[in-house]
């Protein structure tokens, strides 16, 4: 599995701007859904959506994560005209108040990166991880922006049903090797991993994913995780997506010493503060 193509990236280069990876970063959940599975229609103005943002970067994101497809497993498809619509006017009212934010968008379709980098964007965050559009990886290449490679099988329609594995793990880490391959063959060079918790996983299997996160230290990549307000915690603890804070943060916890780079949230203070209590703990040392 592992091969000499692979190096871990210590920054991301943002459109020129540098990230350093060394310590894990915060990324803010911008959903423009009506059907997202927590915040779904919170923020389906464009004013709602930059005071979220606004909020967030307050609180400390250092990303914000911009979404106009729900994929929440069953959602509803929808056209790229309406994609395009929630989250482009979105990004540029972004980029003409808070001119210096880092901005991703979530989408599996290349027309919408393209269109979303061009408005402002200097990251795609692809849940499809290049199967559901053949042009992604290419577009990727293009534009010379990081992307994010999430593991997942089917469509958020499809997905809870495709759930057998012969191994998770290494089932798994083969299918982003593979694509790790084609992305370096085609000059991406910023590329970071999501294993895809809830998409097409079980309970169990996400718990399983979590709990050997590490194993995918094979790919040399950063991880990004995204476990906020999901099913494993509020099922597994007998209580709704709104009651998941706590669990939340006690995910997220085990993932940062576990090796995660990036953590996906909602919740961004909470998850800056356990950002902070982690890094100290493992570090030995406050951090400035």
């Amino acid at each position: 599995m592992q091969s000499n193509v692979f190096s871990t990236n210590k920054t991301l280069n943002l459109r020129g701007r540098i990230m350093d990876l060394s310590k894990p970063k915060v990324m803010g959940i911008l959903n423009i859904t009506p059907d997202s599975f927590y915040d779904g229609g919170g923020f389906l103005s464009v004013d709602q959506a930059v005071t979220k943002c606004g909020e967030m970067l307050e609180e400390g994101a250092e990303m914000i994560d911009v979404g106009g497809y729900s994929t929440r497993p069953g959602a509803e498809d929808i056209s790229e005209q309406e994609e395009f619509d929630r989250v482009i006017p979105v990004i540029e009212k972004i980029v003409q108040h808070f001119p210096e934010t880092i901005i991703s968008i979530d989408t599996f379709r290349s027309s919408v990166a393209n269109l979303a980098v061009s408005a402002g964007a200097c990251m795609v965050n692809d849940v499809s991880g290049g199967n559901l559009d053949g042009n992604m990886f290419p577009t990727v290449a293009s534009l010379g922006v990081p992307y994010i490679l999430m593991h997942s099988r089917g469509t958020p329609q499809t997905m809870a049903s495709l759930t057998q594995y012969d191994n998770l793990l290494t089932d798994i880490a083969f299918d982003l090797s593979k694509k790790l391959n084609q992305l370096h063959s085609l000059g991406v060079k910023d590329i970071i991993i999501d294993p895809g918790f809830g998409f097409a996983k079980t309970i169990d299997q996400n718990f399983e994913l979590l709990g050997n996160l590490g194993y995918f230290g094979i790919l040399e990549k950063p991880l990004l995780i995204g476990l906020s307000r999901k099913s494993m915690i509020w099922k597994t603890l007998a209580i709704n997506s709104k009651e998941a804070l706590n669990g939340t943060t006690t995910l997220n916890t085990i993932a940062l010493i576990k090796g995660a780079s990036i953590l996906r949230v909602h919740d961004v203070k909470d998850a800056v503060e356990c950002v902070k209590l982690v890094s100290r703990t493992l570090q030995g040392q406050p951090n400035n």
